[in-house]
C-alpha cells in the first residue's frame, strides 16, 4: 500500500497517510536525512519505550460494564434494543465436517457505513440519556485494538479520527484502502460469517436446512464503559453472540475462524492471531471465544473454545507476548493524545512505516455525525443546522 503517495479520504481535506518512506524527522543523516515532515503534523509519541519496560507497569483495567446496546436489522433499520442479538448454539460440534461455502451465492457484504456507523452508536448514548460528562473517550473498539496491538504490531498501518467536544475525545474509525479482493478473498471473509451463522440459533432454520441469504450488515453492538488508567472509556462493540452461565448471568462469546494449524503455522498463529482474538475480547470483557478451524476448501474440521485470559497466560509463559505490556502502551497513547488535542480542534492519528512512532496531525473537519450528535446534546429539541 502506499505507492501512489496520500489518498483522498473525504474526512478532513487531504489524504491522511503519507507516502510510506523514510523516518520523520532523522537524525544523524543516513537514508532518514531528506524526510519532510508534513505539514500538518502537531504531535508525536516516540515507541522507544522498551517492552521490558513497559511490562513493569501496573496499569489498572476496569471490567468492561454494559450501558445500554443496539441492533441494525435487515435493510439497515437501527433500533435501541437487542433484537440483533443471538443465542450461542452449544451443539455447534454437529456441525463439524460443515461446508462453509454454503449461501455464498446469496450472501450480503458489509456496507462500508463511515462515520454514520459512529452516528448510530452516539444515537444509542443519547436514546439512554448516557452522561458523558466524566468520559475521557468515546469510540468503537476497533480503535482501541488498533492501539493495543501497536505495542507488538509494527507493520500494519493504521489511522482513526481525532475529535475533542466538551472535554471528551471522539476517535472516529478510519478504513485504509485496500488492494481489490480476489473471488478467493471473498470467500474467506465468507467462511467467518457462514459459521457465525452456524454456531448460533436460527428459529427460522429447520434442522439440516443450509445456510443461505446471509446478510453482513445485521448486527447487535453493547456499549460498555471502561477505565484504562485514569482514563474512562466508553465503546461500542458489535457482539457475535450470548449465552448463559449456570447462575442465569449472561455472557457473549466472540466466534472466529481460521486455517487448521499445523507444525510450521502454529507458533505464528499464537503470536499475531491469538494477540488480535485476546485484544477484541478482554477490552469488551467477552470471557470465551470459539474458534472455528477450517481446511483450505472451506470445510469445517473442529471447533475449540477458548478461555481469554487463559490466552495472555498461554503467550506470556511462551514469551510471545504480554497482555500487560498491551495496556501500557495503549495507557501512555491516551494520555499523549488527551494531553496534547485542544478543545474543538480536528486531528488524524496515524501509525505508518517504519513504525517508530504515533504521528498526529491537524485535520480540516469534523464528521457530521460527531457534530449533530454535540449539537443535540445541547440542544435536544432543535435539529442540527444544515452542514
Amino acid at each position: 500500500m502506499g505507492r501512489g503517495g496520500r489518498w483522498p479520504n473525504g474526512r478532513g481535506g487531504p489524504g491522511l497517510l503519507p507516502r510510506p518512506g523514510p523516518f520523520p524527522g532523522g537524525r544523524g543523516g543516513g537514508r532518514y536525512q531528506n524526510y519532510q515532515r508534513d505539514e500538518r503534523f502537531v504531535s508525536e509519541l516516540k515507541l522507544s519505550k522498551s517492552k521490558e519496560t513497559l511490562s513493569r507497569k501496573s496499569t489498572v483495567f476496569q471490567e468492561p460494564c454494559e450501558l445500554t446496546s443496539y441492533s441494525r436489522v435487515e435493510g439497515g433499520e437501527v433500533c435501541y434494543d437487542e433484537r440483533g442479538l443471538r443465542l450461542f448454539k452449544r451443539h455447534v460440534s454437529e456441525d463439524i465436517g460443515a461446508d462453509l461455502n454454503q449461501g455464498y451465492d446469496t450472501f450480503i457484504e458489509k456496507i462500508d457505513l463511515g462515520s454514520e456507523g459512529f452516528g448510530d452508536l452516539l444515537g444509542s448514548i443519547r436514546a439512554k440519556n448516557i452522561s458523558l460528562e466524566n468520559i475521557h473517550f468515546v469510540t468503537f473498539r476497533n480503535n482501541l485494538n488498533k492501539i493495543l496491538a501497536a505495542a507488538y504490531n509494527r507493520h500494519e498501518p493504521w489511522e482513526m479520527g481525532v475529535h475533542k467536544r466538551n472535554g471528551t475525545i471522539y476517535l472516529d474509525v478510519h478504513k485504509l484502502p485496500e488492494r481489490p479482493q480476489s473471488d478467493l478473498d471473498r470467500r474467506r471473509c465468507y467462511w467467518g460469517y457462514c459459521f457465525e451463522s452456524l454456531a448460533t440459533e436460527d428459529p427460522g432454520r429447520a434442522y439440516g436446512e443450509e445456510i443461505h441469504h446471509v446478510d453482513a450488515n445485521v448486527e447487535f453492538c453493547s456499549v460498555v464503559k471502561t477505565k484504562l488508567g485514569a482514563h474512562r472509556v466508553l465503546m461500542g462493540a458489535e457482539m457475535d453472540c450470548c449465552d448463559e452461565t449456570d447462575e442465569g448471568r449472561r455472557i457473549y462469546i466472540e466466534l472466529k475462524t481460521t486455517r487448521e494449524l499445523d507444525d510450521r503455522t502454529v507458533e505464528r498463529y499464537e503470536r499475531e492471531k491469538l494477540l488480535k482474538f485476546w485484544i477484541q475480547s478482554f477490552v469488551a470483557g467477552v470471557p470465551y471465544i470459539l474458534v472455528g478451524y477450517r481446511d483450505d476448501g472451506g470445510r469445517l474440521v473442529r471447533t475449540e473454545r477458548l478461555r481469554t485470559k487463559d490466552i495472555a497466560h498461554r503467550a506470556r509463559l511462551k514469551n510471545y507476548w504480554n497482555g500487560a505490556v498491551c495496556l501500557a502502551f495503549a495507557d501512555e497513547v491516551l494520555c499523549w493524545l488527551y494531553g496534547t488535542v485542544k478543545e474543538n480542534e480536528d486531528y488524524t492519528l496515524q501509525f505508518v512505516h517504519p513504525f517508530m512512532r504515533l504521528e498526529l496531525l491537524q485535520a480540516q473537519s469534523c464528521p457530521d455525525a460527531i457534530t449533530n450528535h454535540v449539537h443535540l446534546l445541547q440542544h435536544p429539541s432543535s435539529p442540527p443546522p444544515p452542514q
